[in-house]
C-alpha cells in the first residue's frame, strides 16, 4: 500500500495514433466499461489534434488528459510547437516531457527540460518527466549515472516544495515498443534509485513523488510490476490503444489499493 499522496497512476500514451474521431470512439468505449471509483488515477495522452475530442468525449469524468509535449515559452516564433497557455485553454491537465522518442528523434535536451518543467508547473499543468537508459548504457553499467544526470538536470529549477508535483516515468529505452520488459526487480531497483535522487533534495518529496514504470507494459505483466513497493503506476504505450487492455492494467493497479 502506497502513502495516500501516492495514488496509483496509469497513463496511456497514444503516441502518433488515433484521429479525433477515433479518440471520441475510444472514450465512449472506455467510459462504458471502466469501473469508476477504483482508487486509480487514469490519464490519456493523445496527439495534439485529438486533445479537444478526447476531453469532449470524457465529459465530466475524472479521467485526465495530458499532451505529449509542450514548449517552454508561452508564445513566440516556434513553428510547429504548442505552449502551456494553449493547453490550459483546452482544459488539458498536464503534459509528458522528455519522452525518449522526443529525445531520440527530435533532439529534446535536458537543458530544455530544465525550462519546460517549471513552465508547466507555473501554468498549473502536471508535468510527467520521462527518463531512462539505452541498452548499451545498461550493459555498460551506466544506468544509475544516466538516471542521476537526467533527474538532477531536469529538476534543477524546480523548488523543493514542488518536487512532488512532478510525476516521473522511468522508461528503459530498450524496453519501449520492443516487447522486452524490465523484470519487476529491475524496475524496482531503478525506480527506488530515482526516489532516492529526489530524496537527496527533499525527504518529504521523495515520500510523496509518484514514479511510474513504462516500457512494454501489458495486462500480462502489469500486476507483477505494480506490486513493487516504489512503483506507483505505469506509462503504457501500445496496450493503451485498446480500451479493454487499458482497463485490465487499471484493474491490476486498483488491486494494489485494496
Amino acid at each position: 500500500m502506497t502513502p495516500d499522496a501516492r495514488r496509483p497512476y496509469i497513463a496511456g500514451n497514444w503516441k502518433m495514433f488515433k484521429t479525433a474521431g477515433e479518440a471520441r470512439e475510444f472514450t465512449q468505449k472506455l467510459l462504458a466499461r471502466l469501473p469508476m471509483g477504483n482508487g486509480v488515477e487514469l490519464a490519456l495522452c493523445p496527439p495534439f489534434t485529438a486533445l479537444a475530442a478526447t476531453l469532449d468525449g470524457l465529459g465530466g469524468s475524472e479521467i485526465k488528459v495530458l499532451a505529449q509535449n509542450m514548449h517552454q515559452e508561452p508564445e513566440g516564433a516556434f513553428t510547429g510547437e504548442v505552449s502551456a497557455p494553449m493547453l490550459v485553454e483546452l482544459g488539458v491537465h498536464g503534459t509528458l516531457l522528455g519522452h525518449s522518442e522526443r529525445r531520440q528523434y527530435f533532439n529534446e535536451t535536458d537543458r530544455a527540460l530544465q525550462e519546460k518543467i517549471p513552465a508547466a508547473l507555473g501554468a498549473g499543468l502536471q508535468p510527467m518527466l520521462c527518463v531512462g537508459e539505452s541498452e548499451d548504457e545498461r550493459e555498460e553499467g551506466e544506468t544509475q549515472r544516466k538516471l542521476r544526470h537526467q533527474v538532477q538536470e531536469a529538476l534543477e529549477r524546480v523548488p523543493d516544495a514542488q518536487l512532488a508535483d512532478v510525476v516521473i516515468a522511468y522508461e528503459p529505452i530498450w524496453a519501449i515498443g520492443t516487447g522486452k520488459v524490465a523484470t519487476a526487480e529491475m524496475a524496482q531497483d531503478a525506480i527506488g534509485f530515482i526516489r532516492a535522487l529526489v530524496g537527496d533534495r527533499s525527504k518529504d518529496a521523495a515520500e510523496r513523488v509518484r514514479v511510474l514504470y513504462g516500457g512494454s507494459v501489458k495486462p500480462e505483466n502489469a500486476a507483477a510490476i505494480l506490486a513493487q513497493p516504489d512503483i506507483d503506476g505505469a506509462l503504457v504505450g501500445g496496450a493503451s490503444l485498446d480500451p479493454d487492455g487499458l482497463i485490465e492494467i487499471v484493474t491490476a493497479a486498483a488491486a494494489q489499493v485494496q
